[in-house]
This record gives structure tokens, C-alpha cells and sequence, in this order.
């Protein structure tokens, strides 16, 4: 019987040169305390830092060291010593930000950009073309990609440990903290939850044919603002018979009510060789809780593996994501999280909203093609 290499690659790659100098647009609590934290603890280089509220920024500033802080984030963008820039701003201000930041590709070589990339694919599509136009390299900030179990159970799939997959699923029992800003948009869980697990499945296997899509509002979210999206649950469907299906769950009971919480988030994978199972610590955030990963082959039966680590999702696995574009921009290549192959998720995003509203199942090339554009009707 062979011996498993346990030596998951859980860990992103990191870049040989961490000097580059990286802009901060934003003082929220994603940048604060989740980007700065990892780029601190990685050794990158953020320089600058500004935001609508200068005040918040200069705390921020003092909190991790950074060295510039503008009152516009236009100053910012003019400064030389950014090379990098990572936006992180509400999705109704993400493009106009980007459209200014392409005017400076004479220094600004990288942007990361938040998810969900602007309001809708159309908006993503034009994000897209203003920085290939400009020679700058695109990246988004789908973080639950450098989740550490995720990325172990992606080392186990292309390893061939647990054969070929056959059945994927999430179940997510939460209750997120919600943001102003999605008041003001009546956004609540399709792109702001469902959107890092949409994108999960297409890193785990691949981009699926269809999707079908079922939601309705969260009871306890209905008493603040009106939405469309609160409690969702979705199928896709790919053309090998592999499905791949999602509870998000944002209500969780009446939790805040008085009801006992059963919070959590736990993923499992199974294959015709074997059976991956884990769950996501970021529920149990500021507690620095490691997600898990237990998985079972029939090459060792009758035993679990059960690898673990200290990293946690929030803060660490942020410091992926700019790794990666940190990466990219060494190497001459495309991001695996480019904003390119970004468009899929954001195109896989609308296709649930439009299951839902037509009550069937949408082929995701539908909306790739209803954008028409050659951005994405090609791809």
C-alpha cells in the first residue's frame, strides 16, 4: 500500500521580490484588519493609503505602519511609489476608481480589485477592457480560494487521491455581518456570500454548464431593508454528471432571537476514489479558528487523514490573493484570479439571478453571449 504525501500545498506562492510598493484605497474593516494584517505578516510593501473618511485612513495608517496617507484618492494615484493598487471600495464606486487609476500606467503596473467586480458583468467586462487597454495587470479578491482547506482539497483533487469527483457541496449556517452599502443596493447574499462559494467550485473543478437557482429574502434581514437574495440555494450542473450544490444560509434560525445558534460553515467533496469533508473557521471570526480538512481513500480503508494548520481564512488567506498578482506581474502572466477568468463567476452570479427569476435552469454561456461583447462572447 503506498504512502499518502501529507504535504498538502495549502500555502499560496509567494513572490521572490516583496518590495513592490502597494496603494490602499479604503480604511474598512477589510482592509484594516484583513489586508493590511496578512501584508504585514507576508513582508509586502504598502505604501500609501487613502480613503472618503481621511480621519479612519490616518488611523489606519498608524495601526500598520503605513508611511502615506492622502485625503483624496486621487493624490494617491498620482504617487509615483504605487505600483500596486488595491481597491477596496463598495462595487457602485469600483469602476469609476478604476477608470481614474488606468490614467497612471506610467508607474501603476497591478490593480486588486474587490469582489463582486462592479455591480453587474457589464460593468466587470468594462473593468476588464480599461486595464488591458492600459497594460495593467487585473486581479480580484476571491479569497476563499486561499481558504487553507480549500486549497488542500484542491492539492488532493489534482493529485488524484480522491479519483475523479462526483458530487460537491457547501453548507453555510451564518449570520454575516451586513454592510451599509448593501442597504443602499438591496444586495444581500448572491454576490456578497454565494459569490466566494461560486467561485470556489469553479477553482475545484471547473467552469459547470448550467445552473439552477431557488432564494428567498432572510426574515430577520427583511426588517432593515428590502432585497432580493437572502436565503439561496443553488445546482450545477456539469456535462461529466458532476454536481455541485450550495446552502447559504444567512438567517440560521432565530439565532439573535432567542433560539440556541448552530453556526457554521462545512464543505465536502466526493470522488469515486475517495471522500474529502472540511469546515470554514471564518464564522467564528475574531476568534482566529484554522478551517479543517478530514478526507478518506480507498487506497487506505478504513482510515481518516486528518492534515491541520495554524493559518486561518481571515486574515491570512488575504495575503494570497495579492501574492498572486504579485506573482503574475514577476512572471509575465496572467492571475489565476485575473480579472478575465473573473468574468465566469461574475456571469455564473447573474445566471442565478436569472434562474430565479425565470424558474429554470440557465446555461451560463446564455449570459456570456446576452452580454455582447467580444470581452466574453469569445471566451
Amino acid at each position: 500500500m503506498s504512502e499518502l504525501n501529507l504535504d498538502l500545498e495549502y500555502l499560496p506562492k509567494l513572490p521572490r521580490n516583496k518590495d513592490v510598493g502597494i496603494g490602499c484605497i479604503g480604511s474598512g474593516f477589510i482592509m484594516a484588519d484583513c489586508h493590511l494584517v496578512a501584508y504585514r505578516a507576508a513582508g509586502f510593501n504598502p505604501v500609501a493609503i487613502a480613503s472618503r473618511t481621511p480621519e479612519n485612513a490616518k488611523r489606519v495608517a498608524e495601526r500598520h505602519a503605513v508611511p502615506k496617507v492622502y485625503d483624496d484618492y486621487r493624490q494617491l494615484l498620482g504617487d509615483p511609489d504605487v505600483e500596486v493598487l488595491d481597491v477596496a471600495v463598495p462595487p457602485d464606486l469600483q469602476l469609476g476608481v478604476i477608470r481614474e487609476a488606468v490614467q497612471h500606467g506610467d508607474h501603476l503596473r497591478g490593480i486588486l480589485a474587490q469582489k463582486p467586480l462592479g455591480m453587474d458583468v457589464a460593468e466587470a467586462v468594462e473593468i476588464v477592457r480599461l486595464c488591458r487597454e492600459a497594460g495593467i495587470v487585473l486581479a480580484v479578491n476571491q479569497n476563499m480560494r486561499y481558504d487553507q482547506s480549500i486549497r488542500a482539497c484542491k492539492c488532493l483533487l489534482d493529485r488524484g487521491v480522491l479519483g475523479e469527483p462526483v458530487l460537491g457541496t457547501i453548507d453555510m449556517r451564518a449570520i454575516p455581518h451586513w454592510m451599509p452599502w448593501q442597504e443602499r443596493l438591496g444586495w444581500v447574499t448572491l454576490r456578497i456570500m454565494s459569490i466566494h462559494h461560486l467561485d470556489t467550485f469553479r477553482y475545484l473543478f471547473g467552469d459547470p454548464t448550467r445552473v439552477f437557482a431557488s432564494i428567498r429574502s432572510d426574515p430577520r434581514t427583511a426588517q432593515k431593508f428590502d432585497h432580493e437574495d437572502g436565503i439561496c440555494l443553488y445546482i450545477l450542473e456539469y456535462d461529466n454528471g458532476l454536481r455541485a450544490t450550495s446552502c447559504d444560509d444567512v438567517w440560521a434560525g432565530p439565532a439573535l432571537e432567542g433560539a440556541e445558534p448552530d453556526i457554521g460553515i462545512r464543505w465536502r467533496v466526493e470522488g469515486l476514489d475517495g471522500m474529502a469533508r472540511g469546515t470554514i473557521g471564518w464564522p467564528d471570526y475574531p476568534n482566529p479558528t484554522p478551517s479543517t480538512l478530514d478526507f478518506t481513500t480507498k487506497r487506505h480503508p478504513g482510515y481518516w487523514f486528518q492534515p491541520r494548520w495554524k493559518e486561518v481564512w481571515f486574515p491570512d488567506a488575504f495575503a494570497g490573493t495579492m501574492a498572486q498578482l504579485l506573482c503574475a506581474l514577476e512572471d509575465g502572466t496572467e492571475p489565476e484570479i485575473g480579472g478575465r477568468d473573473n468574468l465566469k463567476t461574475m456571469a455564473l452570479v447573474e445566471a442565478c439571478y436569472q434562474s430565479v427569476r425565470e424558474h429554470r435552469a440557465i446555461d451560463i454561456q446564455e449570459v456570456l453571449d446576452a452580454a455582447q461583447r467580444p470581452d466574453i462572447a469569445s471566451m
